[in-house]
C-alpha cells in the first residue's frame, strides 16, 4: 500500500526546515518526500491543505498505571490519549504497585501494551528492587526481557554506593539509566518552591539549590563510572551551570524538563490549586526563562509530559497532602505549541525536542522525516484555537492544570507505521 500525504507543511526537527512539500508512505516505512511534484501511482492520496506534517511525539517518562491502579490510566486509555494529542511512542516509567522490576512484570505489561494500545509502548524498568534504592534489579534479565532504560523515578537512590554500583553495571550493559535530580532530605515533603508565595500561603517547601545538589551528585557519579545518564526534569536555574559543565566535559548526560514547567509558574497554584501540583514544584517565571533558553540553546535536550493520571480522591484533598501530578499525553503538543506562538520555539526546535532528540537518546529509528524512517507521523493544525475541557480528555483520570484554558494546535490525524490510529472527526 502506497500512502502520498500531499501539500503539506512538513516540519523536520533534523534539518531544522519548514516547506511545503508532500510524503509517500510505503508499507510502514517513509519511502520518499519532496517539495516538488508530487509522485504519481499512489493508491491513496490525502490533500493536507497545509497542514503541518511532523514526526509523532517520542515521549519519556509516561505513566501508565497497569499494574495496580488500572482505574487511573489503563493501556488502552494511554494509548487513545497518546494517539489523540500526536504522541506516537509512549516510553513508560516503572512506578507501578509492584513495581516494574522482574522480567515477568516488565513482559506482562509489554504483552498488555501490546494488545491495548495503538501507539508503540516502550516499557522502563526499575533501577532498584521495589524502587526502594537498597538492591539493584536484574539490570541484563530486563534488558534482554526489553527495557529501553532503568529509573527508580521520584525515588532519588539515597545510597550512593548502591547507584554507584548501579551506574557501573548499567556502563558494562550500555544501558541508559535515567534519574530524577533531587537531594533526597531537603525535598521530602515538599509540595512547593520555598519563596515568598510558599512563605505566604503556609507550604512546605523545598529550594531549587535542592536540584542542583542531586545533580551534581549525580554528574560526579557519572563521571566516575562512565555511565549513560538522563536527567528526567531540569526545572530551575540553579542546576544549568552544572549540566552546562558536566556536558563541557564530554560526559555522557543529556536532560530533559516538563512542558508543565515550560509553560506555568508556581503562582499558577495560588489559591491551592491541586491540579497545579507536581513533582518537582512548579517554580518562579526566572526559572522558566532559564530552562526554556537551555532548551533553545540545547543544553536542555527534550521536553517530556511527565503524564502522571491522578484519580479525583488523591487531587480533592489540602495541596500539601494532594498527591502530585498531572495528565498531559494530550495537552503536550497545544501547551507545547503555546511557546511556538510566543516567538520562543520554532517548530522545528520543538520537535527536535520532543521527537527527534528522544528517540536519538534511546537509539530508535523514528523521530525523523527522512526516507526510510518509521512512518509515525502527525498531522496538525498550529493555529486551531479551542478551550480545553477536561471532561473530553481520553485519558482516565482528568488532572489537568490546563482545564478551561484557551489552547491552539489540534491534531488532524495520528500514524504508526503508516496506519492512522487516530483522526479529528
Amino acid at each position: 500500500m502506497r500512502t502520498l500525504l500531499k501539500n503539506a507543511r512538513l516540519v523536520d526537527p533534523e534539518a531544522e526546515t519548514e516547506a511545503t512539500g508532500w510524503l509517500l508512505i510505503e508499507d510502514d516505512m517513509i519511502a520518499d518526500l519532496g517539495t516538488g511534484a508530487a509522485p504519481a501511482g499512489a493508491e491513496v492520496e490525502r490533500d493536507c491543505k497545509g497542514l503541518a506534517l511532523a514526526p509523532g511525539i517520542v515521549d519519556i517518562g509516561v505513566k501508565v498505571c497497569e499494574p495496580g491502579e488500572r482505574h487511573k490510566e489503563s493501556y488502552r486509555s494511554a494509548g487513545l490519549a497518546a494517539a489523540a494529542g500526536g504522541v506516537t511512542t509512549m516510553v513508560t516509567r516503572p512506578d507501578t504497585m509492584p513495581s516494574i522490576d522482574t522480567p515477568e512484570v516488565l513482559e506482562f505489561v509489554a504483552r498488555r501494551a501490546n494488545e491495548a494500545a495503538p501507539v508503540r509502548v516502550l516499557p522502563m524498568a526499575a533501577l532498584t528492587k521495589g524502587r526502594e534504592g537498597r538492591e539493584m534489579t536484574e539490570l541484563g534479565f530486563l534488558l534482554d526481557a526489553g527495557a529501553v532504560a532503568f529509573t527508580d523515578c521520584d525515588h532519588v537512590v539515597a545510597n550512593t554506593k548502591v547507584f554507584a554500583r548501579a551506574l557501573t553495571y548499567a556502563r558494562s550493559l550500555g544501558a541508559l539509566v535515567i534519574s530524577h535530580p533531587q537531594e533526597p532530605i531537603l525535598s521530602a515533603g515538599a509540595a512547593a518552591t520555598s519563596g515568598a508565595l510558599a512563605a505566604l500561603k503556609g507550604l512546605p517547601a523545598v529550594s531549587p539549590m535542592a536540584e542542583r545538589m542531586g545533580l551534581d551528585r549525580d554528574i560526579a557519579l557519572v563521571e566516575m563510572t562512565g555511565a549513560r545518564y538522563h536527567a528526567d526534569q531540569i526545572s530551575t536555574a540553579r542546576a544549568l551551570p552544572s549540566l552546562r559543565r558536566a556536558r563541557d566535559h564530554g560526559f555522557d548526560i543529556t536532560a530533559g524538563t516538563s512542558i508543565h514547567h515550560l509553560t506555568l509558574t508556581d503562582k499558577d497554584a495560588d489559591e491551592y490549586r491541586t491540579f497545579f501540583k507536581v513533582k518537582p514544584p512548579l517554580r518562579a517565571e526566572e526559572d522558566r526563562q532559564a530552562v526554556l533558553a537551555a532548551l533553545r540553546e540545547g543544553t536542555i535536550d527534550l521536553i517530556s509530559s511527565m503524564h502522571t493520571p491522578q484519580d479525583e480522591e488523591s487531587k480533592r484533598l489540602p495541596f500539601e497532602e494532594a498527591a502530585s501530578g498531572a495528565v498531559a499525553l494530550e495537552t503536550l503538543l497545544p501547551a507545547a505549541l503555546g511557546l511556538y506562538h510566543a516567538g520562543d520555539l520554532t517548530l522545528s526546535q520543538l520537535f527536535r525536542a520532543m521527537s527527534l532528540n528522544p528517540a536519538k537518546r534511546l537509539g530508535l529509528p523514528c523521530g525523523r522525516l527522512s526516507k526510510g524512517a518509521p512512518a509515525d507521523l502527525v498531522l496538525f493544525d498550529p493555529d486551531a484555537a479551542f478551550t480545553l475541557d477536561r471532561t473530553t480528555l481520553r485519558s482516565k483520570s482528568k488532572n489537568t492544570p490546563f482545564d478551561g484554558h484557551q489552547m491552539r494546535g489540534k491534531v488532524a490525524a495520528t500514524f504508526v507505521k503508516g496506519e492512522i490510529v487516530h483522526e479529528a472527526p
